[in-house]
C-alpha cells in the first residue's frame, strides 16, 4: 500500500497516468469498500484540486446515499433519476456537464459548484454507485477526464452482493 502520493504537474493525461499506478497501490490488498472510495476520492482531489470528489453508493433501487468523499458537506441521498448524479445511475452513463446551471433538474448541494462530471461504477452489467466530481470552474471536464475516471472506477474491488434475504 503507497502511504504518499506523489502530486506531479504536466498535462491532465500525464497526470492521470502517473495517478492511476498510485491508485492501484492504495487498492492493492485492501477489501474495505468504505477505505478503498475514500482512498480513490483523495487521491483524486490531492492531484487534481477539484472542488468535490465522492461517491454516492446505489442504497435502495430508487436512491443514493452518500459515501466517501473530499470537499465541503454535500447532499445526503439523491432519488434515482434527479439531478446529474441520480441520471447518470438511471442511464448507467457518463455526464458531462460543462455548466451545471444548465443541466435541468440540477441538485444544487454547493452555489460553488459550475460543472461536473459523473462517471457510474458498474459491476457485472450492474450500477453500484458514481463518482461524482465538481469544479468551481465552468467546462472544466471533458474526454480526457471521462477516460480515465472511467478506466479508475474499474480498479476498486468491491465486495460480492448480498443476496436479497441478507439486505435489511
Amino acid at each position: 500500500m503507497a502511504e504518499d502520493l506523489t502530486i506531479i504537474k504536466g498535462s491532465k493525461a500525464e497526470q492521470y497516468e502517473a495517478l492511476i499506478p498510485q491508485i492501484k497501490g492504495l487498492l492493492e490488498g485492501e477489501n474495505n469498500l468504505v477505505a478503498n472510495l475514500a482512498n480513490v476520492a483523495a487521491a483524486l482531489k490531492e492531484q487534481f484540486g477539484w472542488w468535490w470528489v465522492g461517491f454516492y453508493t446505489v442504497d435502495s433501487e430508487q436512491e443514493l446515499v452518500l459515501g466517501p468523499f473530499q470537499g465541503p458537506v454535500a447532499c445526503t441521498r439523491i432519488r434515482k433519476g434527479r439531478g446529474v448524479c441520480g441520471s447518470s445511475w438511471q442511464q448507467a452513463v457518463t455526464l458531462i456537464v460543462p455548466d451545471v446551471e444548465q443541466f435541468p433538474g440540477h441538485i444544487a448541494c454547493s452555489s460553488a459548484s459550475k460543472s461536473e462530471i459523473v462517471v457510474p461504477v458498474i459491476k457485472q452489467g450492474e450500477v453500484l454507485a458514481v463518482l461524482d466530481v465538481d469544479s468551481e470552474l465552468l467546462n472544466h471536464f471533458d474526454e480526457t477526464d471521462k477516460q480515465y475516471l472511467e478506466e479508475i472506477v474499474t480498479y476498486i474491488p468491491w465486495p460480492e452482493k448480498q443476496s436479497s434475504s441478507q439486505v435489511s
